[in-house]
């Protein structure tokens, strides 16, 4: 594995840039990916937030669904944060029933965990997956894992106001999925162990 390797961004949606600034800052160098062809010599592939609704449709138009999904069962490294943990789950609750995702992680996911746009909140997230303090999450209509099989490590939860706690991080084996995004805070520690991850694999 290159010292600096190739991580692309499925640029259907979300902040491409922003995911592009923490991995190069991680040691990575950053590919955005729109087209099938774009999926060709990368060594991990990031999916970022959005609707991810919209992202199974964008990636249908754009014929690259089948491609990536192809790439993901031949075991490219992945990481979604929040619309990307929606889109790296196998299964999906409260989804509209033609939504599909990429899938690639036993975990089933409930979208808008935790409600509206406004209802968009920070935590401190305990960081033992990671180094050093806390880790500040930024949540915005984030999904949740409720369920997982017995392949995947819970990394984080959050607690909630009225005491429920939400696994909020989860990984397995080379994919990684956060309800969070760590692009928009400034701290590049989840990217990191990102590409880690995905020099550990090459």
């Amino acid at each position: 594995m290159t010292a600096r390797p190739i991580i692309g961004i499925l640029a259907l949606q979300g902040d491409v840039r922003e995911h592009a600034t923490a991995l190069v800052a991680s040691g990575a160098v950053a590919r955005s990916v729109r087209r099938p062809a774009e999926l060709a010599g990368l060594a991990g592939l990031v999916i970022p937030g959005g609707e991810s609704t919209t992202i199974d449709k964008l990636s249908r138009a754009f014929e690259l669904r089948e491609p990536l999904v192809a790439a993901l069962r031949a075991g490219l490294p992945a990481y979604g944060s929040c619309a990307g943990m929606i889109m790296l789950a196998d299964r999906l609750v409260d989804a509209p029933a033609d939504q599909q995702t990429f899938g690639g992680m036993d975990i089933t996911v409930r979208r808008n965990a935790f409600g509206r746009q406004s209802d968009s909140f920070e935590a401190d997230l305990d960081s033992g997956w990671l180094s050093g303090m806390a880790f500040r999450a930024v949540f915005i209509r984030a999904p949740e894992v409720i369920s997982s099989g017995p392949d995947v490590e819970v990394l984080a939860t959050v607690l909630r106001p009225d005491g429920s706690e939400h696994v909020v991080a989860v990984r397995q084996g080379s994919r990684l999925a956060t309800a969070f995004h760590p692009e928009v805070g400034g701290d590049p520690r989840v990217h990191a162990w990102f590409v880690e991850m995905v020099r550990a694999v090459g």
